[in-house]
């Protein structure tokens, strides 16, 4: 089966003019992933084609004709349905592809959006509230009575912790009204406030459907212990240093079954398929709190956590991926 790769390749992308933030293209996937995931394919018997992703992509499908596509390409810019640019163009030439449906990639990538759809049930979220860069002073401090300080500030619209800074977890009004300025001028989109909530940063990883297949827990450990601690983009480009990845999480019981119900309901809430990694933090009660939700996670074999989760729980890379594809092409008929 020929099976197209739909990825973002730095050079397929359209550099804006001007200034751009440093993590401006932290979204690209690396040759390293790219050959990983052909490998997998190639393993499988299938016939890789890489796609790319943009214009570039539209013209590689309708010149390679690819049978099924996996898709982990998240775009370009910052327009909040982004994500749901790949998959709306091939529903149109109907070719099946893996993961999420073009309505959940765009309500997942915009956070503001996600945490209106999965609250309730079981699942929590944190006190919150979005802002827009032009908003007056007066306002934002007005909304600012409705949280609790600390409150951590970041791009509503973004991925891999893009615009997410230690500055970002800020103490007064004063300092929020500052950050948001900053922020609405380096990212141009919606800025989303919510209070900051301080136990273990988790994340938990999801395949299959119907139901899916909970991967496993992981927890993020800052190695220098912090009251205050915020997975930030500085940490992850630098996690080596700054963190260790437990996999599985040390979790009691009854919190493991609560993040796996929590995970659960988001993911049929939001209307996810074939794979998904969904973030927690832990309240001062110990209780999962949901973050947020990523349908299109990071697949690098050696740096990216939903990889990083499914080795520690006994997966292997290659069987991580058979089985998102083996998911996708059931899905659709095809396995």
């Amino acid at each position: 089966m020929r099976i197209g790769l739909a990825v973002n390749l730095k050079s397929d992308a359209v550099r804006p003019t001007g200034p751009v933030p440093d993590d401006w293209d932290e979204e690209f996937d690396s040759p390293e992933t790219v050959e990983a995931l052909s490998g997998v394919m190639r393993s499988m018997g299938h016939e890789p084609v890489v796609l790319g992703d943009g214009e570039a992509l539209i013209r590689r499908i309708l010149d390679q004709r690819p049978d099924f596509v996996f898709n982990i390409a998240e775009g370009t810019g910052i327009g909040r349905s982004r994500e749901a640019r790949v998959p709306a163009f091939l529903e149109m030439l109907n070719i099946p592809y893996s993961g999420s449906d073009p309505l959940t990639l765009a309500a997942s990538l915009d956070k503001a959006v996600a945490r209106r759809l999965v609250e309730g049930g079981a699942v929590r979220i944190p006190r919150g509230f979005v802002v827009e860069g032009t908003d007056t002073g007066e306002r934002i401090r007005d909304l600012a009575q409705t949280v609790r300080f600390p409150v951590v500030v970041k791009p509503a619209w973004e991925g891999s912790s893009k615009g997410i800074r230690a500055r970002c977890l800020v103490d007064d009004v004063q300092t929020l009204v500052r950050i948001v300025r900053e922020l609405w001028q380096d990212y141009s989109q919606s800025l989303l406030v919510e209070e900051y909530v301080g136990g273990a940063e988790l994340t938990i990883g999801l395949v299959g459907n119907g139901p899916p297949r909970i991967l496993g827990v992981m927890e993020v450990v800052p190695l220098k212990p912090s009251e205050r601690f915020i997975y930030s983009i500085e940490v992850k480009r630098n996690w080596r240093e700054c963190v260790r990845y437990e996999s599985p999480a040390r979790l009691l019981g009854t919190t493991q079954k609560q993040i796996e119900s929590q995970a659960l309901e988001a993911w049929d809430r939001l209307g996810c398929r074939d794979l998904c990694r969904m973030d927690f933090r832990l309240n001062a009660a110990g209780e999962p709190v949901f973050i947020e939700t990523n349908p299109l996670p990071g697949l690098n074999p050696v740096t990216s956590d939903l990889v990083i989760l499914a080795s520690g729980v006994g997966v292997s890379y290659d069987q991580l991926i058979r089985d998102v594809l083996t998911a996708g092409l059931c899905r659709v008929g095809l396995g």
